[in-house]
């Protein structure tokens, strides 16, 4: 049985007014989807330390610098249960060129073309105040499947 709820972190990979998105591996959480870079964390692991980890293990690359942007939680199906928790990061400095993996493919997208269409539908809300180098906190409830956002409080400063 799951323990509820997982905490993850989320890394957006910025360079050159351009994000790094990862189309996920079927199969997995998300799959499908693009997103950022990220995974659960371990047991003693620091959501730091996480999202470092996680970037080098998923794209190859190195994280100098690391901006916390604040914690992102969804629910899915009963509201009453939390789900996940997400440490969301930033980095513009990146080291090494990127390769994609078993998680999925990588590409990079101008800030314009961001395909929010095929991505979790609360990237839309949060993702532009990220950009702006913003903290944010914010409550996300989807359906069951994970397809449809259903309510969301979102707060930033």
């Amino acid at each position: 049985m799951t323990q509820h709820p997982i905490n993850a972190t989320l890394c957006h990979i910025i360079k050159d007014r351009k994000f790094l998105l990862q189309k996920k591996s079927q199969g997995l959480f998300g799959g499908g989807k693009w997103n950022g870079v990220g995974g659960k964390l371990k047991t003693s692991e620091s959501p730091e330390e996480c999202a470092r980890r996680e970037v080098l293990e998923e794209t190859g690359l190195k994280i100098l610098d690391l901006k916390y942007h604040g914690v992102l939680n969804f629910y899915f199906g009963d509201r009453k249960e939390l789900d996940w928790v997400v440490h969301v990061f930033s980095t513009r400095n990146p080291q090494g060129e990127p390769k994609s993996g078993e998680e999925g493919i990588l590409e990079w997208f101008s800030f314009e073309e961001i395909p929010f269409a095929k991505m979790w539908e609360d990237d839309k809300h949060w993702i532009p105040l990220l950009f702006e180098g913003k903290r944010f906190q914010g409550k996300f409830y989807f359906d069951e499947e994970g397809e449809r956002l259903l309510d969301f409080d979102l707060k930033s400063r």
